[in-house]
């Protein structure tokens, strides 16, 4: 059954918190179900198909078609940017998230959806491009610099990482070298720069326009 009912709400949520009540007995036997949220109800902000499905469970469903798409950030400052950036990752099933330089961070504002994905931490710039020349994975620099090109008429590779630098600082000098290329996002308003989550979020779409399935 599904309810509406009050309940905490995290950065970017709205009241009221929508989820299913405990599951009507007989239990379903799967092994993907989570016995306890069968018995208590699920409020957790996961997809219909994946109620009542344990953690575990959800994340092996979801390896069998993760993208080719990670994502990598330097030295983010804010909490809730880095937990909007992992949720978004999230969202479109990106293999990885790098975090480079910083590691410690508040996960509240990623609604727990770090549990789904793979978050790697990469103590420096050198250490993270060694890893991406190693797996032969271009690293793609998104940040409105001098001779950026244009990302809207970009063409992304299927398998890439899309690396964004900290807020308001950008990316470092030794960040732009290891980039294959740099995209901006064209600014129509006053603006310099846009918030740097929302830059990643419009950038993974623009990503999955090109190579995932569209539905009409």
């Amino acid at each position: 059954m599904e309810i509406n009912t009050p309940g905490v709400i995290g950065p970017g949520e709205f009241f009221p918190v929508v989820g299913v009540g405990p599951h009507p007995k007989p239990w379903p036997t799967d092994s993907h179900f989570d016995p306890e949220l069968l018995a208590n109800g699920d409020r957790r902000n996961v997809l219909d198909k994946y109620r009542y499905w344990s953690v575990e469970a959800i994340v092996a469903d979801l390896n069998k078609k993760r993208h080719t798409l990670q994502i990598a950030i330097e030295n983010w400052q804010h909490d809730l940017n880095i937990g909007s950036v992992v949720r978004t990752a999230n969202a479109f099933n990106v293999s990885a998230v790098h975090i480079v330089g910083k590691r410690d961070w508040n996960k509240r504002g990623a609604m727990v959806t770090d549990r789904y994905l793979t978050v790697i931490h990469h103590p420096t710039v050198t250490e993270f491009a060694q890893w991406a020349k190693e797996n032969e994975i271009p690293i793609i620099g998104i940040d409105n610099l001098p001779g950026s090109q244009h990302l809207e008429g970009a063409t992304l590779p299927e398998a890439c990482v899309l690396f964004f630098g900290q807020e308001g600082a950008g990316m470092s000098d030794e960040a732009i070298a290891a980039c294959s290329v740099l995209y901006e996002i064209e600014q129509y308003g006053s603006t310099r720069s846009m918030n740097a989550s929302a830059a990643a979020a419009i950038a993974m779409y623009h990503w999955a326009l090109q190579h995932l399935p569209r539905k009409l």
